[in-house]
């Protein structure tokens, strides 16, 4: 149902009769009031209430993962890649979506979410990405590795040096995941190529931390 304040698409009866325009509800109810944006028309109509369908919505993080319910607009199309809002009792959490089932063990890169079985989606808000350290002098047998906790939209730069509590480093290269759009290589290793941290699978660094490699 709208609410006061909503904005919805309605035929304007004062200056678009044929087509929808952007109307503010000013008070909803059976015959709400409403405004039109454009010419500032104010009278009553009934807003025709949305068609929708329950979606089930996998959640993986951290390597954790969870299934919630939630209605979606009948009419809406979904695509691999895609990211959305996810209204969960706990919290409201960014996803992006990994997989489209539409059928026992079908899987499909794009459908109308009326086909959808099941969205399978991955968090995108806040992720862990895994650092893979080298020490200075390049001594393979001391790599270790890392987790860091960052925003989703957090930027790792090549040649960038960076701070995470105690832990220094200097990053060398970004290994993009498989979802992530739009970028020009699986590995980015140049001078000034950055990612978000949630299109990261793997960072490559130089360990910059003072006592990491001592042998005190």
């Amino acid at each position: 149902m709208s609410e006061s304040g909503d904005r919805v698409g309605l035929p304007c009866p004062a200056c678009s009769p044929g087509e929808e325009t952007v109307h503010e509800v000013l008070r909803p109810g059976g015959q709400a009031t409403v405004r039109c944006t454009d010419c500032d028309h104010t009278y009553k109509t009934e807003i025709p209430e949305e068609e929708t369908v329950e979606l089930t919505i996998v959640v993986s993080q951290d390597g954790e993962s969870f299934t919630t319910r939630m209605d979606v607009p009948a009419d809406t199309y979904v695509a691999t890649g895609e990211e959305f809002v996810v209204d969960t009792e706990d919290a409201l959490m960014q996803v992006r979506v990994t997989g489209i089932e539409v059928g026992p063990e079908r899987r499909v890169e794009e459908a109308d979410i009326e086909d959808v079985d099941t969205l399978w989606t991955r968090a995108v808000d806040n992720v862990a990405v895994a650092v893979t350290l080298h020490p200075k002098d390049g001594t393979a047998d001391q790599t270790r590795s890392l987790r860091v906790n960052v925003p989703g939209d957090y930027e790792f730069t090549v040649d960038e040096t960076v701070e995470f509590g105690d832990e220094e480093f200097t990053v060398e290269g970004l290994q993009i995941r498989e979802d992530a759009p739009e970028y020009r290589h699986e590995k980015l290793d140049h001078a000034g190529d950055f990612a978000y941290a949630k299109d990261c699978k793997r960072v490559y660094a130089r360990d910059e931390s003072l006592t990491a490699w001592s042998a005190w």
